[in-house]
């Protein structure tokens, strides 16, 4: 039995975990694209969400559990933000037209979450207003090229948008920092580990987890089907906006270009989650 035991931790599940957790790492950097939509995808939401309302009693339960998925998810987190950086200064279109083909191959998952506890006519009303909501607001802040300038402030401002991109899914911290101009400062921040931007985040993310997650939990507990078809609207909005739609008019090769990073982010998106439902969720 503990022969078995052994060769389970170290077999594909641990292999899966480490895989789910620098996703969701990337995930919580990547333009358009939410840390907690991803623990959705991969059925791990609902533990995340209850080690963080109470990681007091569910410590010796949970952590064990997730400390793959934490793992993997540092390595993701830390490990692709001077990669980013990197492809968003030289490569801006195609690299955002990837993270929307991983978002849009992402939708199928994401519906089949919120539908999990039946749909009805409030649900799509839920969407729907999320979807205008979420679509006008951002639409608003490029239209007024908000942009200000980064500062110990602001940056508390973004764990606070990082913190929420895990607890409320679909919110992509992300979409409130590119508008501002806060997110390549973020982002090139935490790939030079710069102290300067990790701790006034740290603490913005610090307390957004205990002010805000047992509230987001109590919310998706009671009100499941109408919170996640307003992830829905939330992620399709949210998608929309930072598609580079000028990009494709340039020319015959930036838009075959563009149109081939977002089919292989699709068809990544499809991959992954086909190959998460092959292997048995806890």
């Amino acid at each position: 039995m503990k022969q078995k035991n052994r060769e389970g931790f170290w077999g594909p599940r641990l292999f899966l975990q480490i895989l789910q957790g620098a996703l969701i790492g990337l995930g919580a950097v990547l333009p358009g694209i939410s840390g907690g939509v991803l623990c959705v995808v991969f059925g791990i939401y609902k533990p995340v969400m209850e080690l963080l309302s109470n990681p007091f009693k569910n410590f010796r339960t949970h952590v064990p559990r997730l400390l793959p998925v934490i793992f993997g998810g540092a390595l993701g987190f830390l490990g692709v933000a001077n990669v980013l950086a990197f492809f968003l200064e030289k490569y801006p279109d195609p690299s955002v037209c990837l993270f929307v083909g991983l978002i849009a191959g992402m939708m199928p998952s994401i519906f089949r979450e919120a539908g999990e506890q039946g749909r009805s006519a409030g649900s799509w009303i839920s969407m729907s207003v999320a979807f205008l909501v979420v679509l006008t607001l951002l639409v608003t802040l490029n239209v007024l090229s908000v942009e200000i300038l980064p500062s110990f402030g602001w940056y508390l401002f973004c764990g606070f948008c990082l913190a929420l991109s895990v607890i409320a899914p679909g919110m992509s911290f992300s979409t409130l920092l590119m508008p501002l101009g806060l997110y390549t400062p973020f982002v090139d921040g935490l790939g030079h580990l710069d102290m300067a931007v990790i701790l006034p985040a740290f603490v913005g993310a610090a307390v957004t987890v205990i002010c805000m997650a047992k509230g987001i939990n109590a919310l998706f507990e009671h009100f499941y089907s109408f919170a996640f078809h307003a992830i829905a609207g939330i992620v399709m909005a949210a998608t929309l906006v930072i598609i580079p739609f000028s990009s494709f008019t340039e020319s015959a090769g930036s838009c075959a270009v563009n149109v081939i990073c977002m089919a292989v982010g699709i068809a990544a998106a499809l991959l992954l989650d086909r190959f998460n439902s092959s292997v048995e969720k806890e």
